[in-house]
């Protein structure tokens, strides 16, 4: 029988202690088969996140980053100060059920591809779209239309997204809120782009795996409860901008005739 690759878990905190104690509780209730090791980044938080975890759960290797170097960057640092051949990037605001982990983990070693996401399921257990096609203004577009639909109720939207995420299948892009990751094939991308502070760095890290000929997988094998950006909202006043600016980054990167565009219609919308 084959051992299993050992696998590093890597949370980036950002002033999210109660959710981040909860997910690693989850971890601790149901820690993975395999050999791991988890790593809490912190981006400088000021709500006791660092002291908490080290009290209470003594085996968790906690990296201060003594500032908010944004969330590529502290990934990035996770990923640098471990060496285990697979990586999951995991958000704070994330509970892992019992056997979620391993599963995502044998999906990916046995279809050879360079990431994998499970199914990310909200508090209520509704699955969200957490993979999607390379960005563009008419993918976003579609994609935010049928996410708003189903959130505002609609049982036409919510059966599609029931149905989008019932299959497992290879994509352009799976969600930074759990991605599973070789570290080969993310040393061999660059790791993440620390241009994004906050949102796209999880499609442009699979947009820079793929360029390398890696694929990208979605499985609903495995799921993973996500609340759903719960430690971005003790900033509210900061996360449209930082949306705005990584959105646009991203453009300029991939698509740069469409900047201009999307400039107008941010400033059109108060946006910039």
């Amino acid at each position: 029988m084959t051992t299993p690759q050992a696998l590093d878990i890597i949370i980036v905190n950002y002033n999210a202690s109660e959710d981040l104690a909860a997910c690693l509780r989850s971890l601790e209730a149901a820690p993975p088969r395999r050999p791991h090791h988890i790593v809490v980044v912190d981006n400088a938080s000021t709500d006791g996140s660092v002291d908490s975890v080290r009290r209470a759960f003594a085996d968790v290797h906690v990296i201060d980053m003594g500032r908010n170097a944004g969330f590529a960057a502290a990934n990035n640092a996770g990923i640098r100060a471990t060496t285990s051949p697979l990586i999951v990037l995991l958000n704070s605001d994330t509970l892992v059920s019992a056997g979620a982990l391993d599963r995502l983990c044998d999906r990916m070693e046995t279809t050879g591809v360079a990431a994998a996401g499970p199914r990310l399921l909200d508090r209520r257990g509704a699955p969200e779209m957490s993979w999607g096609r390379m960005l563009t203004p008419l993918a976003e577009w579609r994609q935010a239309r049928l996410v708003r639909a189903a959130e505002s109720g609609s049982p036409a939207a919510q059966a599609r997204v029931q149905a989008l995420t019932a299959t497992e299948r290879e994509v352009d892009w799976v969600s930074g809120a759990c991605l599973l990751v070789t570290r080969a094939a993310a040393v061999a991308a660059g790791l993440l782009d620390e241009r994004y502070f906050l949102y796209e760095e999880d499609v442009d890290f699979c947009a820079a795996l793929r360029a390398r000929g890696g694929r990208i997988l979605f499985t609903p094998a495995a799921e993973i409860t996500h609340l759903r950006g719960r430690s971005v909202r003790t900033a509210p006043t900061r996360t449209p901008s930082h949306y705005d600016e990584s959105h646009l980054a991203f453009y300029a990167k991939h698509a740069p005739h469409w900047v201009p565009w999307l400039r107008l219609w941010k400033r059109l919308h108060g946006r910039l």
